[in-house]
């Protein structure tokens, strides 16, 4: 099945979906490319808001005769961010699931920390197009009351994606 219906089958029922996920077995290589590949995703819906922010620092540099040199340009700003993105987050992303297994098993859950992770992973994953869009508000309208309506509603899909899965792990 390819992964884009995965992602909208998971929007519609987390749990059952993650329980299916979990018959195939615990495969920590699937796991580890879930999570590089929705942290590229995550980085990726960063650009637009990058490129406007890269702008918007050239445009004031200019007005406060700050040289060029001196302000950093969208290469810098995509380079940070690739190293945040791509190579800390799926380490975060590790924490986060270890943290998320001991708050589930003091909750008497009986699912295993594979599934925690899977959980964690697949939620990131599956919000990714929220994210992409999230980033295009951004980048295309700017900070504002829509760019935070949008980024509200990716954080409940978040929230929702995420507690879905982990219940359906540790049931």
């Amino acid at each position: 099945m390819s992964i884009t219906l995965d992602i909208f089958r998971a929007w519609r029922n987390p749990a059952a979906f993650l329980r299916e996920k979990l018959t195939f077995g615990a495969r920590e290589d699937r796991a580890l490319a879930l999570a590089v590949g929705g942290a590229a995703l995550l980085y990726v819906a960063q650009w637009p808001r990058l490129a406007r922010e890269a702008f918007e620092l050239a445009e004031q540099a200019k007005v406060d005769n700050i040289p060029a040199d001196q302000v950093p340009g969208l290469d810098a700003l995509l380079g940070i961010n690739l190293f945040g993105f791509v190579f800390i987050l799926p380490l975060v992303l590790y924490a986060v699931a270890l943290l998320a297994h001991g708050v589930a098993k003091a909750l008497r859950g009986r699912g295993s920390s594979y599934g925690s992770r899977l959980a964690t992973f697949w939620a990131v994953f599956s919000a990714a197009p929220a994210f992409l869009f999230n980033g295009l508000v951004l980048g295309l309208v700017g900070p504002g009351p829509a760019a935070t309506v949008v980024g509200i509603l990716v954080l409940i899909l978040l929230v929702y994606l995420w507690l879905g899965m982990l219940i359906g792990a540790h049931r």
